[in-house]
C-alpha cells in the first residue's frame, strides 16, 4: 500500500505532461511508419486549418484587437497540450506526430507574430526575434534530420511556448507591459532553447559519424 501511491503519482504526472524524463515513444523516432489516422494528428491536422482562418479573422479586425481572433489562436494554442495528452491518453503515437506538433507550433508563433507586427500590438524588435529564432528552430530540425537525428524539445523549449503563446493572446484582447513581459521571457527561454537545440544535434551528429567510421574516434 504504501509504495503504490509514488507510482500513482508519477503515472498521472506522466499523464499530464508534467514528467518528460522518460525517454521519446519508439513510434516517433526516426525510420518509423508515419501512422497518420491517429486521434492526436487529427488535432494536429484541424490547428493546421485553423491558422489560415487566425489570420483571415485578425486581418478583418481593423486593428488586431478582437476576442474572435484571439480566441481561434487559443484553440490553436490549447491544441499543442491536447495532442500530447491524448497521445499519452490512447498511446497513439506517431512518427507523423512527432514530426507535425512542432512545425504546427512554429507557423502558430509565426502567424502571430505576423498579426502582432502589421498592428503594432508588440515591440518589433522582439517580434522579429522571435521570428528569427522560430526559423533558426525549424532550419535546426531539418538539419538534424538530413544527418539522420532527432533534436528532442528540451525544457526550456517546452516552458517558452506558453509565454510566447500568451503574449500573443493577451496582445489581441489588452496589448500593452503585460503581453510585453511575457514575450520577454519567452524569448529568452526560446533562444537558451535553440542554443540547446544546436549542442545537442552537433553532438549526436558527431557520435553517429564516429559510430559509423570508427576510424575518426
Amino acid at each position: 500500500m504504501g509504495k503504490a501511491a509514488p507510482f500513482g503519482r508519477g503515472r498521472t504526472r506522466r499523464l499530464f505532461g508534467l514528467d518528460r524524463s522518460a525517454p521519446e515513444p519508439t513510434a516517433t523516432r526516426s525510420g518509423q511508419p508515419l501512422r497518420p489516422f491517429t486521434l492526436p494528428n487529427l488535432v494536429g491536422f484541424v490547428r493546421l486549418l485553423l491558422i489560415p482562418v487566425f489570420l483571415v479573422v485578425a486581418f478583418e479586425s481593423g486593428d488586431g484587437t478582437s476576442w474572435v481572433a484571439a480566441g481561434i489562436f487559443w484553440v490553436i494554442s490549447a491544441g499543442d497540450y491536447l495532442d500530447g495528452l491524448l497521445a499519452r491518453i490512447t498511446g497513439q503515437y506517431s512518427r507523423l506526430g512527432a514530426l507535425l506538433d512542432p512545425v504546427v507550433d512554429r507557423l502558430a508563433i509565426l502567424s502571430g507574430v505576423v498579426v502582432c507586427w502589421h498592428f503594432e500590438l508588440l515591440p518589433r524588435w522582439l517580434l522579429l526575434l522571435l521570428a528569427l529564432r522560430e526559423l533558426a528552430t525549424l532550419l535546426l530540425a531539418r538539419w538534424g534530420l538530413s544527418h539522420g537525428v532527432d533534436i528532442e524539445v528540451n525544457w526550456f523549449g517546452r516552458m517558452a511556448v506558453f509565454p510566447v503563446m500568451s503574449a500573443i493572446f493577451f496582445a489581441m484582447v489588452w496589448p500593452g507591459w503585460f503581453p510585453t513581459t511575457l514575450l520577454v521571457i519567452g524569448v529568452v527561454m526560446a533562444i537558451m532553447a535553440t542554443v540547446l537545440y544546436a549542442r545537442v544535434g552537433r553532438d549526436r551528429i558527431r557520435e553517429a559519424r564516429e559510430a559509423a567510421d570508427p576510424a575518426q574516434q
